[in-house]
C-alpha cells in the first residue's frame, strides 16, 4: 500500500503474448484451437498472474469462437520442473492431435511445457509463448523448428536510468505516478532472423 510501482505492465505483456499465439493459430492452424493453457505463477501474486489474464484476453480478441471452458489455468510456480510435471499430468487425459496454445507466466515455465510436449511426442500440437526472453528461450526460437514461438522481452537493461530518475524525483518530494511502466517488445523467430522456411513446425 502507498508504494510506487516501477516495472512491466503485466496485463499488457500478457495481451502481447496472446496476440502472438492467436496469430500463430490463424496462420498455421486456420484459427482452429482446441485448448488454451495459462501456466501461471500464483506465488508471485496477482500482478504476475495478470500475464495469464491478459494472454487469454489477447486470444479472445482475435479468436472469438473458442468456448470459455477451453481456457484452462495450470499452476507452474514460475519454474521449469513444476510446469513440466503439471502439464505432463494434464496431457495424460487429453487425446493427441489437438491444437494447444500455451501462455506461460515465465520462460522457465514455458520451457517446462515444451519438455512435457516433447516427452509425450506432441510438440507439433503446441504453440508456446513465455515471458522474459531468457537465453534458453532464445535458443529454442533460433532453432526454427520449436513449438516455443515467442517471448515478451521486458527490456530490463533500460530500467536503471529510469529507476534513478524516479528515485530522485521521490526524494525531492515531487509527485510521481503510482504506476510507472517500462517498455516491452515481442520477440519471435522472425525478429531473431530465423529463415522463414525453417519456421514450419513438424
Amino acid at each position: 500500500p502507498n508504494a510506487t510501482y516501477f516495472g512491466v505492465d503485466n496485463f499488457e505483456v500478457g495481451v502481447e503474448a496472446g496476440s502472438l499465439l492467436a496469430q500463430h493459430a490463424l496462420r498455421k492452424w486456420k484459427g482452429k484451437v482446441d485448448l488454451v493453457l495459462g501456466v501461471g505463477f500464483a506465488e508471485a501474486g496477482s500482478f504476475v498472474q495478470n500475464r495469464i489474464t491478459g494472454a487469454f484476453e489477447g486470444i479472445r480478441d482475435r479468436l472469438k469462437d473458442i468456448p470459455a471452458d477451453r481456457f484452462i489455468n495450470i499452476e507452474g510456480r514460475g519454474m521449469r520442473a513444476p510446469s513440466q510435471s503439471a502439464v505432463a499430468e494434464f496431457l495424460r487425459n487429453q487425446p493427441k492431435g489437438q491444437h494447444i496454445l500455451v501462455a506461460a507466466a515465465t520462460d522457465s515455465s514455458a520451457l517446462g511445457v515444451l519438455d512435457a510436449a516433447r516427452q509425450s511426442g506432441r510438440e507439433s500440437d503446441f504453440a508456446i509463448v513465455g515471458q522474459d526472453c531468457i537465453p534458453e528461450a532464445l535458443e529454442e526460437m533460433r532453432s526454427g523448428t520449436s513449438a516455443f514461438i515467442g517471448s515478451i522481452s521486458h527490456e530490463v537493461e533500460t530500467y536503471g536510468p529510469r529507476l534513478i530518475q524516479l528515485g530522485i524525483a521521490i526524494l525531492r518530494g515531487y509527485t510521481v505516478p503510482p504506476y510507472n511502466y517500462v517498455r516491452h517488445k515481442a520477440v519471435t523467430p522472425e525478429t531473431l532472423g530465423v529463415e522463414a522456411e525453417a519456421l514450419a513446425v513438424p
